[in-house]
C-alpha cells in the first residue's frame, strides 16, 4: 500500500509523539498497529435527534461502519450541525442556515485535513448541508463518496404509494388535503422537490453517490444496503486513487446544472452549485444556468411543481432513469465514484413508469425548471422557479409595494394591504442584508392563503424549494450592496417578462440617480458574533453566495 495521509499518526519522525498518540488512540479503542495496513476513513455525519431528514443518518452510518470494516478499513465517525429550514423559519433563526453551508463545509475540511484521513463518507440529507459536505469534498479532494438520506414519506392517507397504474397523488394536487396530513410519517427528507432532494438527485448528475441510492427512502431497507456498499466502495476508491476532483468537474457540474432544469429543482440549485463548483476549482455562472434553462425542458413534474412525490420518483426507476432519457443532453463521458462513466450507469438504467419519468419529448413543461432574469432591477440576475409558475403569470405588470422586513410584508399580506395584481418588493434579505439571505416562504405560503395568485414577489432575499408561484429571488446587486431594488417605491411600475428573462423597473435614468443620491443602506442590526463576520466576507448571490 502507498504511502497513507494516516501514516503520520503511528510514523511520525518524533517517536515519543507517536507513543503518545498511541496512547491517545488505545483509549478510544484502535489500535494503531493496524492502522500500519489500512486505510483510516472519516465518516462525516450530520445526524441529529431533532429533526426528521437527519435522525435515522446514525444507523446508515452503523452500515457504512460495516462496509468499512468488511473492505479491510478503519473509520472514525464526527457529526456537523444540521439546520432544519422550517424550524429556522418566520424568525431570526433563518438568518443563519444558509451561512451554516459554509460552516459545515469549514468544519469537515479542517477536521478531516487536522486528524490525517485518508478517505471520507459524507452522509447528509437536508437543504444546506448537501452542499456544505459536497463543497467540503471539492476543498479535500481525497476518494470521497455521498450517501444521501433520501426522501421521507408524508403523512398522506387514501393514496395508493408506487403504484404504476396512479394517474396523480391527491396529497400534492389538493392543497387542503395538504394541510390536513402535512406531516413527516418517517425519517427522510420532506417528500417534495425542494433543495434536500435536488441535492440529493444532483449529486447523482455529478457522480459523487452510489447509483440509484439517492431516491431510495430514508425508511426503506434498500437504504442500509446502499449505506453498507457506499462503506465497502470508498476503500475501494482508496485504493483505486480514486478522488473528488475526478468527478467533481467542469462537465459533471454542468450536467448537475442541466440536470437542476429538467427535475424542476430548486432555485437555490444557482446558489449552491457554483459554490460547489468553486470549492472544486471549476466554475459555474449564471449564464450557464440560463443556457441550460433555454435548452433544457422540465421534464419531472414532482410537487411543488407538479401531483407527483419523490418517493413516486424512486419506484418510477429513480435518477438514473431520469439520467437516461436525458442523456442527450448530458456529458455522459464524465466519472463516477464506481470507477465507470456515466453512461454506463444510464446504460444499466430503466424506466418504470413513464407517467412520472415522461419521454424527453413530451415533458411535463417544454422550459427548463428554472428561469434566469435581468434588466435594470437585477443587473447581476435573479432566478424564478418558472416551472412553478402559471402561464397567465409568465408576463405581467404591477404597482411595486415596497418592505423592508419579512415580517412587514406578512402583517400586510394578512391585514389584506396587498392587492391582486401588485408586485411585492421585499429587500434587505440579501447575503448582506439579511445578513445570511433567508427563506421567504413565510410570505409566500401568506400569498398563498390569501388567494393572492396574480400577486407577484421580488426579492434579493431566496426561497424554499417548496415555493411556487411568481416568486423571484437573489437579485443582485442586492439592496446593501447599491442595487436598483434599494430605491424603488411604492406605485413604481414592475415589468416581469419571465420567458424573455427580463425584469425591470420603469424609472428613467435621470429619476434612478436623483433616488440615489445621498441614498444610504439599511444595516440590521446582528449582534456580535458569526453573522457579524459573515456579512463582511460573503460574496453576491450571484457568485453562490460564498466566503471570501
Amino acid at each position: 500500500m502507498s504511502k497513507k495521509n494516516s501514516d503520520i499518526i503511528h510514523s511520525s519522525p518524533n517517536q515519543l509523539v507517536n507513543a503518545f498518540r498511541k496512547g491517545l488512540m488505545s483509549g478510544a479503542g484502535y489500535d494503531t498497529d493496524n492502522l500500519k495496513k489500512k486505510p483510516l476513513i472519516a465518516i462525516a455525519n450530520s445526524h441529529t435527534e431533532m429533526t426528521a431528514g437527519h435522525n435515522h443518518l446514525g444507523r446508515l452510518a452503523d452500515k457504512v461502519k460495516e462496509g468499512i470494516l468488511i473492505e479491510g478499513g478503519e473509520y472514525a465517525e464526527f457529526n456537523v450541525p444540521a439546520p432544519c429550514d422550517g424550524i429556522a423559519m418566520a424568525h431570526d433563526g433563518m438568518r443563519y442556515v444558509l451561512a451554516q453551508r459554509d460552516l459545515i463545509a469549514d468544519i469537515v475540511e479542517t477536521h478531516v485535513r487536522s486528524q490525517a484521513f485518508d478517505a471520507v463518507v459524507f452522509i447528509a440529507g437536508c437543504d444546506k448541508i448537501n452542499p456544505g459536505m459536497m463543497m467540503a469534498m471539492g476543498r479535500l479532494d481525497l476518494p470521497s463518496i455521498y450517501l444521501a438520506g433520501g426522501p421521507g414519506q408524508m403523512n398522506i392517507r387514501n393514496v395508493p404509494r408506487f403504484s404504476s397504474s396512479i394517474d396523480h397523488n391527491d396529497f400534492h394536487n389538493d392543497p387542503e388535503l395538504l394541510l390536513e396530513t402535512f406531516n413527516c410519517s418517517t425519517c427522510g427528507a420532506c417528500e417534495i422537490m425542494g433543495t434536500a432532494n435536488t441535492f440529493q438527485c444532483l449529486a447523482e448528475a455529478m457522480g459523487i453517490c452510489l447509483p440509484g441510492s439517492s431516491n431510495i427512502p430514508g425508511w426503506h431497507s434498500d437504504k442500509l444496503k446502499a449505506a453498507r456498499h457506499t462503506g465497502q466502495r470508498v476503500v475501494q476508491m482508496y485504493r483505486e486513487g480514486l478522488n473528488a476532483r475526478q468527478l467533481l468537474t467542469q462537465a459533471s457540474l454542468e450536467n448537475a446544472a442541466r440536470m437542476l432544469m429538467a427535475i424542476g429543482g430548486s432555485t437555490n440549485g444557482t446558489l449552491h452549485l457554483p459554490a460547489i463548483a468553486h470549492s472544486a476549482g471549476v466554475e459555474l455562472t449564471l449564464e450557464h444556468f440560463k443556457q441550460a434553462s433555454e435548452q433544457i425542458p422540465t421534464l419531472l413534474a414532482i410537487s411543488p411543481n407538479g401531483p407527483w412525490g419523490v418517493q413516486d420518483l424512486w419506484a418510477a426507476g429513480g435518477m438514473p432513469a431520469v439520467l437516461k432519457v436525458m442523456q442527450a443532453d448530458l456529458d455522459t463521458s464524465t466519472k463516477t465514484v464506481t470507477g465507470g462513466t456515466l453512461q454506463e450507469v444510464i446504460d444499466g438504467a430503466r424506466v418504470l413508469n413513464s407517467k412520472v419519468i415522461p419521454p424527453r419529448e413530451t415533458p411535463h413543461r417544454p422550459t427548463g425548471g428554472i428561469s434566469v432574469l435581468h434588466g435594470n432591477l437585477a443587473e447581476g440576475g435573479a432566478v424564478v422557479k418558472q416551472a412553478g409558475v402559471i402561464e397567465s403569470m409568465l408576463k405581467c405588470t404591477g404597482p411595486a409595494v415596497c418592505f423592508d422586513s419579512e415580517d412587514e410584508a406578512l402583517a400586510a399580506v394578512q391585514q389584506g394591504q396587498v392587492k391582486e395584481g401588485d408586485i411585492m418588493v421585499l429587500r434587505y434579505q440579501g447575503p448582506k442584508g439579511g445578513p445570511g439571505m433567508p427563506e421567504m416562504l413565510g410570505v409566500t405560503v401568506a400569498l398563498k392563503a390569501a388567494g393572492l395568485s396574480k400577486t407577484a414577489l421580488v426579492t434579493d432575499g431566496r426561497f424554499s424549494g417548496a415555493t411556487c408561484g411568481p416568486c423571484i429571488g437573489h437579485i443582485c446587486p442586492e439592496a446593501s450592496d447599491g442595487g436598483l431594488i434599494g430605491v424603488v417605491k411604492d406605485g413604481d411600475l414592475i415589468e416581469i417578462d419571465i420567458l424573455g428573462g427580463k425584469l425591470n423597473v420603469e424609472l428613467s435614468d435621470e429619476e434612478i440617480a436623483r433616488r440615489r443620491e445621498g441614498w444610504q443602506p439599511l444595516v440590521k442590526e446582528v449582534g456580535y458574533g458569526f453573522m457579524d463576520r459573515y456579512r463582511r466576507h460573503v460574496r453576491p448571490a450571484s457568485e453562490g453566495a460564498i466566503l471570501d
